[in-house]
């Protein structure tokens, strides 16, 4: 297992460790048995894993408590703590979005939540067509000025909105996002190479990558079909997306370039992700332990350059 390394987020000067842990799967989707979530958030931080990202959203605020709990047997300033705001938290009209109101209301819960004092990132977890940007950016002005989060970022946001954002915080002397949180892995690349890493660049955020496993597909998992427990069994929407022919294919010519480089297919998915010095962290999910420890052992890992086009040649077909 190599060394955890930790990159900064863009140009901005807080350092998440490459391989992070996310709540959605861990704290939010199947595991609520909280000795499980600690072994595995244990082994994390002792890993070197500093970044944990969450959200209100994910089981109903349930995933913050869990992991609010767990995380306060660690010193707080060697964690950096995320958590999200703008899906629908209740029926009430204004209990979503990036409205002033809903993220200032938001913020606050999430803390209480978490148990903590202040998240070190807090993102808008969509964009929001119904609300002027200005008040957005605005609101998560305060939001950091406050002391309830120390930066503030986006989440699947389209490009051009993004650069919006940052040029209206630039325009009015306000704190900008610095990092975006995209989908990106190696059956899920085009996005984030096209039109989101070029703005990042030119903007100086950082990129911190959510399923950077295909929602598991490109563990090997699904080589022989689909397991009763799996994700794949509980949700159509990303069956439906990743479990074809093609990508299965896919993923056993990739086990090949894997075994030459004494890697397992997740941890060759999470060092290619890693490649590009552009993505500061790939946030990963584990239900066990084993999970975890076998992402871990992607840290560290430079991929050499003939593993590089080999995996290029796979996944452009050309094989």
């Amino acid at each position: 297992m190599g060394e955890m390394r930790y990159r900064k987020l863009g140009k901005w000067g807080l350092k998440v460790s490459e391989i992070s842990l996310g709540a959605w799967v861990t704290f939010g989707d199947v595991v609520k048995d909280k000795e499980t979530v600690r072994e595995i958030v244990k082994i994390a931080y002792e890993g070197g894993v500093n970044f944990f990202d969450n959200a209100d959203v994910y089981a109903r605020g349930l995933a913050e408590e869990i992991m609010g709990e767990v995380l306060k047997e660690f010193p707080r300033h060697t964690l950096v703590l995320s958590t999200k705001a703008y899906w629908p938290m209740s029926e009430d009209p204004n209990d979503r979005g990036l409205s002033r109101k809903h993220l200032l209301e938001s913020v606050t819960k999430s803390l209480k939540r978490l148990k903590t004092d202040y998240v070190d990132l807090f993102f808008a977890h969509r964009y929001d067509p119904e609300v002027p940007m200005e008040e957005s950016v605005y609101a998560m002005h305060t939001i950091v000025e406050k002391g309830y989060a120390l930066y503030w970022g986006t989440s699947e946001w389209p490009a051009p909105r993004i650069a919006e954002a940052v040029a209206f915080a630039k325009a009015n002397g306000l704190h900008p996002p610095i990092v975006e949180q995209p989908q990106y892995s190696m059956l899920y690349r085009e996005r984030v190479e096209n039109e989101i890493l070029p703005e990042a660049e030119r903007f100086g955020l950082g990129l911190v990558v959510w399923s950077p496993l295909a929602q598991g597909m490109l563990t090997g998992k699904y080589d022989e079909g689909i397991p009763e427990d799996s994700r794949f069994a509980r949700y159509d929407q990303f069956r439906a997306r990743y479990l074809t022919e093609e990508n299965r294919k896919k993923v056993l010519k990739l086990k090949e370039v894997a075994e030459e480089l004494g890697l397992t297919r997740t941890q060759l998915a999470l060092a290619w992700v890693l490649r590009l010095p552009g993505i500061s962290s790939a946030i990963t999910g584990a239900t066990r332990p084993e999970q975890i420890r076998e992402s871990l052992g992607a840290a560290g890992v430079d991929l050499p350059k003939e593993a590089l086009e080999k995996i290029e040649a796979i996944l452009r077909d050309e094989v």
